[in-house]
């Protein structure tokens, strides 16, 4: 039998286990909401494929690699505290077996998703690093691999200073001004000139490993004069790297202003360009711009005036949903049932 101090202090014992439920709840729900959505953009005249790899410890985001349509986005979310990189592979297609071989930025998996491999230079990298230092999230947009398209980070918010939260990256085609010893597969890409020669002085490495004596060169200057919110060499930090306050998305535009013809060149036995499934979305419907507007969730739907897509795409996020606000509906009734 129960005595009365004891169902007292039962009761008092079951109200912390309840609150204790709730502040855990509360806790993951708060976490899934800091959640980051990347969404890619493709300007340029002809398909592109985004190939994501995650670095050592951080999880694998879903999908590694996918076809991107001119003219279309697709949105990707990661969790907060990830870093990786993320880029564009170009002139893909499929040989008699189904492999799948790219021009530039190739991760040599033969198929659409990457599954942990990196790009094979030439290639322009997207860099991140969420939710780290302070709570910062870390970017930038390096060319220390070469180069082989456009690409533009935007953070949602817009801009707070000139390292503050600002667009990064390489709006300019240096396909066409690469110096031709470091021109590849046709004038389809761009070489680092650590990739072309392999010297210390040009890789940072050895002798040259460190800040103090590795330092800019001809070629990293070129990519510099015409990318200056770039990375052009290995340290490059102090006008490259760039910060944000936690929790904030970002869109990863390819062409973002010039829009170059992509090289179809591919490797040998190569036939058809994959394209992949074709992304759907519940519910979406055909703009009056020929676009297609879509939720948060959508993936893979035309740019339109009037989608959040195309807002995000200029840097607005004020038209894009609340993730946070759509997340706290399904838990609402759950932890209100909690608290009585």
């Amino acid at each position: 039998m129960i005595k009365p101090g004891e169902k007292r202090h039962c009761f008092k014992n079951m109200g912390i286990a309840r609150v204790s439920i709730v502040l855990v709840l509360l806790c993951l729900f708060l976490r899934e909401g800091r959640a980051v959505t990347f969404t890619f953009v493709n300007r340029c005249t002809g398909t592109v494929w985004p190939g994501i790899q995650s670095n050592a410890g951080s999880p694998r985001l879903d999908p590694t690699g996918f076809a991107l349509p001119p003219g279309t986005a697709r949105a990707v979310p990661a969790p907060s505290g990830w870093s990786g990189r993320l880029w564009a592979r170009t002139g893909c297609a499929q040989d008699a077996t189904g492999k799948v071989v790219c021009a530039t930025g190739d991760c040599g998996s033969g198929s659409l998703e990457c599954n942990g491999l990196n790009a094979a230079p030439p290639a322009t990298l997207a860099e991140f690093t969420l939710d780290g230092s302070g709570g910062n999230d870390f970017y930038d947009v390096s060319l220390v691999d070469g180069y082989n398209l456009p690409m533009l980070i935007e953070p949602a918010g817009g801009a707070s200073g000139a390292m503050t939260c600002a667009a990064a990256g390489c709006a300019a085609d240096l396909n066409a001004r690469c110096p031709a010893e470091l021109r590849a597969l046709g004038g389809a890409a761009c070489r680092s000139a650590c990739d072309a020669f392999g010297k210390p002085e040009y890789c940072c490495s050895g002798a040259f490993a460190n800040p103090n004596t590795c330092r800019p060169t001809a070629y990293s200057q070129v990519f510099k004069s015409a990318c200056p919110k770039s990375y052009s060499y290995a340290y490059d930090d102090p006008t490259s790297t760039f910060t944000c306050a936690g929790g904030r998305d970002y869109t990863i535009t390819f062409c973002p202003v010039a829009t170059p013809s992509l090289k179809s060149s591919s490797g040998p036995g190569t036939t058809t360009a994959p394209t992949g499934p074709t992304p759907t979305v519940p519910g979406t419907t055909t703009g009056s711009q020929g676009g297609v507007g879509s939720g948060p969730d959508g993936q893979g739907v035309m740019l339109g005036d009037n989608s959040w897509l195309a807002s995000l795409a200029t840097g607005d996020a004020s038209s894009a949903p609340s993730r946070l606000a759509l997340r706290a509906l399904p838990l609402a009734p759950l932890l209100l049932h909690l608290l009585l």
